[in-house]
C-alpha cells in the first residue's frame, strides 16, 4: 500500500510542478501543446515498443479490442439518455465527455509506474478505443443527436487511424508477435530511455494544461458531465468485477472506467460549438478526479 501512494502522489506532485510553471509564467499552454505533440509522437510509442515487446497474443487479449469499441457505444448511449433535456451542444459535450477512454496521456503513464505488466491488456483495449476516438464516436454522436456537420466518413476514419503513430505502433508490434518475428535486444535497450520519460512528460503536460477558473452559471453543467461520467464508470466496474476473466484484465478494465476525459473528447467538443472555457475547466477537474479514484481502486482491487 505504501509503494501505490508514494507512486501516486509522485505522478501528482508531477501535475503540480507542470501548473506551477505556467502560473509563474516558466512556460505556457503552448509548450504544453509542444510537450503533447513529443508525447504523441516519441515517449507514448516508444512505451508501447518496450511494453509489447514480449506479448503473447491470446484470444482474450483480441476480445479487448472489442471491449474498447463496445464500452465507448455503451457510455454514449449513457450519455444520450441522460441528457434528453439538455439544450444540443450540451448533449453533444456531455456524450464526448462521458464516452471515450484516456489511454495514452493517462491510463498507460499511470499504469505503467505501477504495474508495467498491464501495458499490453491497456494496448489491445486501445485499439478497439483508437478506432472510437479517431472518428467512430463522432459518426454515433453526430447521428443520434441530429448533427448537421459533414460527419467523418470510413476513409475519414482510416485517414486518422493512418496519422496515429501510437496506433501504427500497435499494429506494427502485434504484427511482429504474431509472426514471432523478435527485435534484437539491442533496439529495445536504445529505446527504454524515449519510454522512461513517457509518464514524467504526460503527467508534465496535464499540470500544463489545468484550468481552474471557470464562472458560476457553467459550474452545474460541470457537475452533471462529471456526475454522469464518474457514476456511469463506477457501476462498469461493479460489472467488471463480475466477468469470468482474468484478475489482471478486471484491474485494467477497472482503472480505465474511472479514467479522465480524453484529448479527443475535448476536441470534439468544442468542435460541436461548446465554449472552451468550460470544456477545458471539465477535462482539467477530470484529470484531478481520477488520480485519486484510480488510486484507490488499484488499492481495493
Amino acid at each position: 500500500m505504501r509503494a501505490v501512494l508514494l507512486n501516486s502522489f509522485g505522478l501528482f506532485v508531477i501535475i503540480l510542478i507542470g501548473y506551477l510553471t505556467k502560473r509563474l509564467n516558466l512556460l505556457t499552454k503552448a509548450d504544453g501543446s509542444l510537450i503533447s505533440k513529443i508525447v504523441v509522437n516519441v515517449t507514448l510509442p516508444a512505451a508501447i515498443i518496450v511494453n509489447l515487446q514480449a506479448l503473447v497474443i491470446k484470444n482474450q487479449l483480441l476480445l479487448l479490442i472489442l471491449a474498447g469499441l463496445c464500452l465507448n457505444l455503451a457510455m454514449i448511449i449513457v450519455g444520450h439518455f441522460l441528457s434528453k433535456k439538455q439544450e444540443h451542444i450540451e448533449r453533444e459535450f456531455l456524450m464526448y465527455s462521458v464516452s471515450g477512454y484516456n489511454i495514452g496521456n493517462f491510463a498507460i503513464p499511470f499504469v505503467q509506474s505501477f504495474m508495467p505488466l498491464a501495458i499490453p491488456i491497456l494496448s489491445f483495449f486501445d485499439i478497439g478505443n483508437s478506432v472510437m476516438l479517431a472518428g467512430g464516436s463522432n459518426v454515433v454522436i453526430e447521428g443520434i443527436s441530429g448533427g448537421t456537420e459533414e460527419r467523418p466518413s470510413f476513409k475519414k476514419v482510416l485517414g486518422r487511424l493512418g496519422r496515429s503513430v501510437p496506433f501504427l505502433c500497435y499494429l506494427i508490434m502485434m504484427f511482429l508477435r504474431v509472426a514471432k518475428i523478435d527485435l534484437p535486444q539491442d533496439f529495445f535497450q536504445m529505446v527504454q530511455p524515449i519510454a522512461n520519460a513517457n509518464t514524467f512528460l504526460s503527467m508534465f503536460m496535464i499540470g500544463l494544461f489545468l484550468e481552474l477558473r471557470l464562472p458560476r452559471k457553467d459550474l452545474a453543467l460541470v457537475a452533471r458531465v462529471l456526475v454522469i461520467k464518474y457514476g456511469a464508470g463506477l457501476l462498469a466496474v461493479c460489472l467488471v468485477l463480475l466477468l469470468p476473466v482474468p484478475e489482471m484484465i478486471k484491474i485494467v478494465l477497472c482503472l480505465v472506467s474511472v479514467g479522465p476525459i480524453p484529448t479527443f473528447g475535448v476536441i470534439n467538443s468544442v468542435a460541436a460549438g461548446m465554449r472552451a472555457e468550460v470544456v477545458g475547466f471539465t477535462s482539467s477537474l477530470s484529470f484531478l478526479i481520477s488520480l485519486p479514484l484510480m488510486t484507490s481502486l488499484l488499492l481495493f482491487l
